[in-house]
């Protein structure tokens, strides 16, 4: 039976050319710890707090270490939940100071027709055009985060654009992708604070400026982001190419979704927003809405399924009752669904609607938490005509619905179809890049016209374009029925606390004539992956540093099905699970007893 789960947290081949100069290596810390590091509990997010899913995620709180050590992640993948609670206090004049930087002249306003870039146009009349100018725009754009992983590949197609990371994943070996050398240990709470520090870092800020042009202003765009996140974009002169922090902050809750999705007739499976005391008075509420007493109860920001809670007894509702008591919930009928994940923009011409995916949620394999987002796959009978359809005009109203609360750019969509009856439904909203842009990016659409996410470049570039929006939409949703992609997330799944001390390498890995998975070669993304005995695994943490229970060893994508017909991983799947879990090596710190190393198992 299908889960109902609450979800998280190019044309050119050729990436433009850098110097050597810009090509960073990742110096991470190899001391052992003086003593035993700590595991500590996740963080608790505050009621007014935002969360999505990402690929890597941070979520469960890092292991403390002495200070000596590399600064330690918590879980960010990111398909990656950040937990960042309160605004920080007013930074001290000094450090401010250390934050300014000379701010770029800006170009003078046209007092007549103007040319966009090096492409000579005045306004982008069709993808022909739009694609012209993504590849000759100097714009630089700069992807921020713990990893490359959300938007990795897109510098195939957008000349300016480029990334920097906190972990470098390719050990410095790709040519856009930056991470500085000089970090201290951090114990970071959420991926706000780690893009944050990376914004503050004097390497960061010097790159930024290497890399922008005269008269340029450099963009800035992220999945996590806060208050604070603003005011140094404000100070550094940096233009956050995203809606505010307060606008997605709102949109985020799921009772404020819920309520925006009825005023437009989006449906959402029968459901009540309320507020109960008990399990007596959530008896009530739910007989008087016949919702019954299998329910799914939701508060109103979740972090990958952990704040998503299934019911059906008194005893049940007493394990959670601490975290749904006295705050306004979201109780839900519980029906046989397959959750589906969309992605899509609003620009000025109306909603741009990527592919529909499944989501891989839940797994033990994959990861410790029930309901726990853990990547996506798209195939051809993902849904059948009928079904994407609704799905597409569902996400296309909520969309335009969003546009008018002023929200501008890329957003993703949970969809429940219920198996039993054929209804689509409004899952939930992620106002912000998903971790299943990583599928999205790369489908037969994108390739056909561009990215998704291109189309949010085009909205925050202040150029004038024209998109014909209905017949977009009907291509890529003809063009995503005969596509297939797939990727998992995948988590340190026990209650322990391991130093790594080997670590497999990002890159491009084969299955050899045994059946064997072995490594191929390094590559800078999983775009030329053509077939389903190839696969692409993106390292997250490195040799030396920490895994604990919940966080994220790595990516992994492919083009081969991973779910079966009856919601289990495929044999090929938990084959491919074991066989990156057998290549790294670790010591115990703290936790389960040390067990015995299972050797990677054999064939498919």
């Amino acid at each position: 039976m299908a889960r109902q789960t609450a979800s998280q947290s190019t044309l050119n081949t050729d990436p433009v050319e850098q110097s050597p100069a810009e090509s960073q290596t990742s110096q991470e810390a190899k001391k052992a710890p003086a003593k035993k590091p700590a595991a500590k509990a996740p963080a608790k997010r505050a009621a007014s707090k935002t969360s999505s899913k990402t690929a890597a995620k941070p979520a469960a709180k890092a292991p403390a270490k002495p200070a000596a050590k590399a600064p330690q992640m918590k879980d960010e993948a990111a398909k990656a939940d950040a937990v960042s609670t309160a605004a920080p206090a007013p930074k001290p004049a000094a450090e401010k100071k250390s934050l300014a930087r000379r701010k770029r002249p800006r170009k003078a306003p046209a007092t007549g027709p103007v040319t966009i870039g090096r492409s000579g146009f005045t306004k982008l009349k069709n993808i022909s055009e739009i694609r012209h100018y993504l590849r000759t725009s100097d714009t630089p754009v700069f992807f921020v985060g713990a990893t490359a992983f959300n938007l990795l590949g897109l510098d195939r197609w957008v000349r300016g654009f480029s990334y920097i990371s906190y972990y470098d994943s390719w050990d410095g070996t790709h040519p856009r992708v930056f991470c500085p050398k000089d970090k201290p240990y951090v114990e970071f709470e959420s991926g706000e604070q780690i893009n944050n520090w990376l914004l503050r870092n004097h390497e960061v800020r010097a790159h930024i400026e290497r890399r922008t042009p005269p008269g340029k202003r450099p963009q800035v765009v992220m999945v996590f982001f806060d208050e604070e996140t603003e005011r140094i974009c404000e100070e550094l002169d940096y233009e956050l190419i995203l809606p505010s922090h307060a606008l997605r902050e709102r949109l985020d809750s799921k009772i404020v979704t819920t309520q925006i999705a009825d005023s437009v007739g989006v449906p959402s499976v029968p459901n009540v927003l309320t507020t109960v005391k008990d399990w007596d008075e959530l008896v009530k509420v739910t007989n008087k809405a016949k919702l019954g007493q299998d329910l799914v109860i939701q508060t109103a920001y979740g972090d990958s399924g952990k704040t998503t809670y299934f019911v059906t007894s008194e005893a049940e509702f007493a394990a959670i009752a601490d975290e749904v008591v006295g705050v306004e919930i979201k109780v839900m009928k519980r029906i046989n669904n397959r959750p589906i994940a969309i992605e899509a923009v609003n620009t000025r011409h109306g909603t741009v609607v990527g592919p529909c995916m499944t989501e891989i949620t839940g797994h033990a394999d994959l990861t410790p938490y029930r309901g726990g987002w853990a990547g996506n796959e798209m195939f051809p009978t993902v849904l059948d005509d009928e079904s994407r359809h609704a799905a597409v005009q569902l996400v296309r109203k909520l969309g335009d619905r969003l546009g008018k609360e002023g929200y501008r750019g890329f957003f993703e969509v949970d969809v429940l179809l219920d198996t039993d009856t054929g209804d689509v439904y409004l899952g939930e909203l992620n106002p912000r890049v998903s971790g299943a842009s990583a599928i999205t990016n790369v489908t037969a659409g994108a390739y056909a016209d561009v990215p998704l996410f291109a189309f949010h470049l085009l909205e925050y570039s202040g150029i004038d374009f024209e998109i014909d929006v209905d017949e977009i939409n009907a291509r890529w949703e003809e063009l995503a029925s005969e596509d297939e992609w797939s990727h998992m997330v995948i988590k340190h799944t026990t209650n322990s606390v391991e130093r790594i001390d080997a670590a497999p390498r990002t890159g491009r890995y084969v299955l050899d004539h045994f059946g064997n998975l072995v490594y191929s070669h390094g590559d800078l993304d999983w775009h030329l992956l053509t077939n389903e005995s190839e696969a692409f695994f993106l390292r997250i943490y490195p040799e030396g540093e920490y895994r604990w229970k919940g966080a994220d060893l790595g990516i992994l994508v492919t083009k081969a099905h991973l779910e079966n017909s009856h919601g289990g991983l495929t044999l090929h799947a938990k084959y491919l699970i074991d066989a990156i879990r057998g290549m790294y090596r670790t010591t115990l710190i703290e936790g389960d007893e040390p067990q015995p190393k299972p050797a990677p198992a054999k064939g498919k």
